[in-house]
């Protein structure tokens, strides 16, 4: 009798906790609709903000210089590491200097003999002189006599020129490095004979500064024209972009550049205008050759408004966000987006200063849903006064 009791008591106070009282309790109104969804929003403020572009690269020697032999000759040494660095004026090659010392000896000993006989002639045009001017010796051995010493004057001049000739091929003998960088490989062995200026030695890299060179997308120039026309983007002076590139592994090189060129020439088969980076590489950390991410810094946006990428939402006309209106409720705005800035989208239209966005909570509601909306930027603050107060 106890047990059937306690089963109408369990039964009774189970059909109260379902009647209308408890149903008011548990809903936001008398409708029995569903609560108002709980939601993060931020305050939108237009500031000033960096608009960086970024671009793939690949990296290149500034210089690259062929290093060719200018005399004819046997090859006696390489005087240099291949792959490793090399100055400017430094030793590459030696090739055989006997044939050139030969042919210095030989032009030292004809300029002597030059000079002897221009001496004579002199003499001899100093000795007629006074004698054909009282008629003691005849007008054609004075002038015979003057022709001599102006072809000797100009035998020493030839001998000059062919001692001066044979100088330099002594001294070319010695291969130098024309600048400095980095030596490549070496084509010709020891013992090859160097047939003159058409046989190429080696290549010298010159990497510092290195270059950066990377294609700007045509659409990319056209949007940079078209919304600093607009004024809602200011490009540096001059174009001078700040470079700066971010290496294979995820590191960024410690040393900024500049851009120092740009094509006004439009590829026709990549739809990219060639453009140039300019670098120090003092350290040598970047070499020819390699990809990097090239990020042009230096053009801002003022007046620009941002806005997480997860509170921006793809709708059948395109991009929109959710803002708060006065009465509480969740209304879709459609926004024209920029570029990235870090995890935020820049707004360059539908947005303006003082409205509320969602960035939370967005796949609960719907255009005209109540929300019940947390400021995020207001916690800092808000906690920041609780804890003044304890």
């Amino acid at each position: 009798m106890r047990i059937e009791l306690s089963f109408v008591v369990l039964i009774s106070i189970a059909l109260a906790g379902c009647g209308p009282s408890s149903g008011n309790q548990g809903h936001g109104g008398p409708g029995g609709g569903m609560p108002p969804a709980a939601v993060s929003t931020m305050t939108v403020q237009p500031k000033t903000v960096l608009a960086p572009f970024e671009y793939t690269g690949q990296t290149a020697g500034s210089r690259e210089v062929e290093v060719r032999a200018r005399v004819r000759g046997i090859l006696v040494s390489r005087n240099f590491t291949e792959g490793g660095t090399v100055k400017k004026g430094q030793s590459l090659y030696t090739i055989d200097r006997a044939p050139f010392e030969a042919a210095l000896a030989k032009a030292e000993a004809d300029l002597a003999g030059a000079q002897a006989r221009l001496a004579q002639a002199r003499r001899n045009v100093a000795r007629l002189g006074p004698l054909h001017a009282e008629s003691a010796v005849s007008q054609k051995d004075y002038d015979d006599a003057v022709s001599a010493e102006t072809i000797g004057a100009a035998d020493l001049k030839a001998v000059e020129a062919r001692l001066l000739e044979a100088r330099l091929d002594l001294a070319y003998a010695r291969v130098e490095a024309p600048v400095s960088g980095i030596a490549g490989r070496s084509l010709p062995s020891e013992g090859t004979l160097i047939s003159g200026p058409e046989v190429l030695l080696t290549r010298i890299t010159q990497v510092d500064p290195i270059w950066v060179n990377f294609g700007i997308p045509d659409a990319d120039r056209l949007m940079m024209r078209r919304e600093a026309e607009a004024g809602r983007l200011v490009l540096p002076r001059d174009g001078r972009f700040e470079v700066r590139v971010q290496l294979a592994d995820g590191q960024v090189y410690g040393r900024t550049g500049w851009l120092a060129f740009s094509d006004v020439r439009v590829s026709g088969s990549t739809g990219t205008s060639d453009a140039r980076a300019v670098l120090p590489n003092a350290e040598g950390r970047l070499h020819p050759g390699q990809f990097v991410r090239v990020t042009l810094s230096g053009a801002t946006r003022p007046g620009a408004v941002l806005v997480p990428q997860r509170a921006v939402l793809e709708g059948p006309q395109g991009k929109f966000v959710y803002v708060v209106d006065d009465k509480g409720t969740a209304q879709p705005r459609p926004v024209e987006l920029g570029e990235w800035a870090g995890s935020d989208w820049i707004v360059t239209g539908g947005l303006k200063g003082g409205e509320r966005v969602i960035i939370d909570g967005v796949m609960r509601i719907g255009p005209g849903s109540p929300v019940q909306a947390t400021d995020v930027n207001a916690k800092p603050a808000a906690q920041a006064a609780q804890a003044a107060k304890q």
